[in-house]
């Protein structure tokens, strides 16, 4: 029996106001770099400690890509005597910031789908990192858009949104429900070790929504029917943050080195490149389809080098923005919104017929991606 057409009929993206510069970031590590060098001088002259070096603006684009990146709160970060973002607690009966942001980008994807809160009959909050344990960030964003049905969070770091896309096509291929609201509120600012020179430039804070239904109910112009989904994870701890609720009992320090994100960026690099490729192969293939058939890939964008590798380990020649599109130079890492705000930005252009794949990698390792076709 053949399967109903599911589609994606609407993105949204929630920026924030504020944006750090390469410049600027450099400016405020190395402030702190001198200052810890300054203090620790004795142990560093004994050889007892390693003298911190200094970032450049040339070092983190060779290295990434990156130019710039949105942030919630900018000051907290170029503090050289903080160097993490200054943000406020709010009470219970105020919207959560998480929710907050996940609601801005969730309207701007019903409108462009030409839906209501009232559509919706799931949400689901895809992200790196939930605000809170309970109650689910999800229900509190479900109760903010008048959504009915239910909602809950799922984590899958840089590949939770593909991941949760699955699960919103699933739902209404199995008609649980008929019109999910996927949002991918990445706050990344919030977990990332900007005293590292290694990782400091590389996140960025945003959030990105997707509605997904039935093609039978979509009245949007421009609809993506999903062609297939396919998810893969294979344990390491080659990225990995440590923060969590049981650090209290275990009596650790919450602002410890690895309390925030750190990775081991070259065998990440090393290994998850050729598990990327081999797994987009493997699903076009399963699809009857080939990668020289796809108009455009929407890659996770986490570094330049890495996209550019993947494309042409399966497409056999050198990335350029029409094939692969790059958002990374503005937004920097997004976990996972990168590949969604990709997609948003960069699909007008497709004509019906057009074939793309929306991939996310990451940590766990985590892979997840999805074939549409443009109708």
């Amino acid at each position: 029996m053949s399967q109903s057409p599911v589609v994606i009929s609407g993105t949204g993206l929630f920026q924030p106001p504020e944006v750090i510069t390469n410049a600027e970031l450099v400016e405020a590590f190395n402030a702190y770099v001198a200052r810890h060098n300054a203090e620790h001088a004795s142990a560093i002259a004994a050889g007892q400690r390693e003298a911190l070096q200094p970032s450049s603006v040339e070092f983190i684009e060779k290295a990434s890509g990156i130019q710039r990146r949105y942030v919630m709160e900018k000051s907290g970060v170029l503090d050289p005597a903080r160097m993490y973002p200054r943000l406020q607690p709010r009470p219970d009966d105020q919207l959560s910031l998480l929710a907050e942001i996940a609601v801005d980008a969730g309207r701007q994807a019903l409108a462009a789908a030409g839906k209501t809160g009232a559509d919706v009959d799931a949400v689901l909050c895809a992200a790196s990192n939930m605000q809170r344990a309970y109650p689910s960030m999800a229900i509190e964003i479900q109760h903010a858009l008048g959504a009915g049905g239910y909602g809950f969070d799922m984590t899958v770091a840089c590949s939770s949104a593909t991941f949760a896309i699955e699960q919103a096509v699933n739902a209404v291929r199995a008609g649980t429900a008929r019109c999910v609201l996927v949002v991918n509120p990445e706050i990344t600012s919030g977990h990332l070790e900007w005293r590292d020179r290694d990782c400091h430039f590389i996140f960025g804070d945003v959030c990105t929504a997707v509605v997904v239904e039935a093609a039978a109910t979509a009245t949007a112009a421009d609809t993506w029917e999903v062609l297939g989904t396919r998810l893969a994870t294979q344990y390491s701890n080659n990225i990995r943050n440590n923060f969590g609720f049981l650090n209290r009992s275990e009596d650790s320090d919450p602002l410890a080195r690895d309390k925030t994100f750190r990775q081991e960026g070259r065998k990440v690099f090393k290994e998850v490149v050729p598990m990327a490729a081999a797994h987009i192969q493997q699903h076009l293939q399963g699809l009857g389809l080939s990668p020289a058939q796809v108009r455009r890939f929407w890659l996770h964008q986490a570094n330049l080098g890495m996209n550019q590798l993947i494309i042409k380990k399966l497409a056999g020649q050198e990335v350029h923005p029409d094939l692969a599109p790059l958002i990374l130079d503005e937004y920097a890492n997004t976990s996972s919104a990168g590949s969604i705000i990709a997609f948003h930005h960069h699909r007008a252009d497709l004509r019906p017929q057009d074939l793309g794949v929306i991939c996310s990698f990451g940590a766990g390792y985590s892979i997840g991606s999805v074939v549409v076709r443009k109708c």
